[in-house]
């Protein structure tokens, strides 16, 4: 006898999840066994309930998406989780997959690509939106920025000066501006306004 699949799914925003549910109740194969705000909580339903598939907020207060992916894949190395984000930056997709996320969506995409995108990695697919897997794959080659260089890029999307960024992160001023001469170099950017441009577009950073 066919089973149906069992999903859990995890978002701050009880709209969002209402929504999710109105979705999966018109399908004859798919059940929504849990629910859960946050992703510490995320882990404590997918203990309880074993899902099949995991639908996974990322901006989420506590613990985060990313975060709670790994843990839940600490635990259950099988565990089938698909990313859904308002974020379509390629650097955040690649954290989630290199989390081991399965899939990825955009909330906008819901009502058209939920439904086949929870088959598709039930059946042992990968499904990501060809505009995010174009942006993974341009940026493939690029040397990925240090853990460092993400915090500078932070500091001076705060509106920090080089000085203050030293002192913020017990750097000497030259070292600063040697991360940064890095971050434009790896970025392909003009100058520091430019840079923080496109590390909140590709999601390296976040305000």
């Amino acid at each position: 006898m066919k089973t149906n699949i069992r999903i859990l799914t995890v978002d701050d925003h009880p709209i969002l999840r209402e929504g999710i549910a109105a979705v999966l109740e018109t399908e004859d194969d798919m059940d929504l066994v849990a629910e859960a705000s946050d992703g510490s909580d995320a882990l404590n339903q997918f203990r309880i309930h074993l899902p099949d598939i995991t639908l996974m907020d990322l901006q989420m207060p506590q613990i985060n998406g990313i975060d709670a992916i790994q843990a839940i894949r600490n635990e259950f190395p099988d565990a089938r989780i698909i990313v859904l984000t308002t974020y379509s930056g390629d650097a955040q997709a690649a954290k989630a997959f290199k989390a081991g996320a399965s899939g990825y969506l955009l909330k906008n995409m819901l009502r058209k690509e939920l439904v086949e995108t929870i088959r598709s990695v039930h059946a042992g697919k990968k499904r990501v939106p060809s505009e995010i897997a174009v942006g993974m794959a341009e940026h493939l080659a690029q040397d990925a920025l240090s853990e460092r260089e993400i915090q500078v890029l932070r500091q001076v999307a705060a509106g920090s000066a080089n000085k203050i960024i030293a002192v913020n992160l017990s750097l000497s001023e030259e070292t600063v501006k040697a991360h940064m001469k890095n971050i434009l170099s790896k970025l392909d950017a003009n100058d520091r306004t430019h840079a923080v441009t496109i590390a909140l577009r590709r999601g390296i950073i976040e305000l």
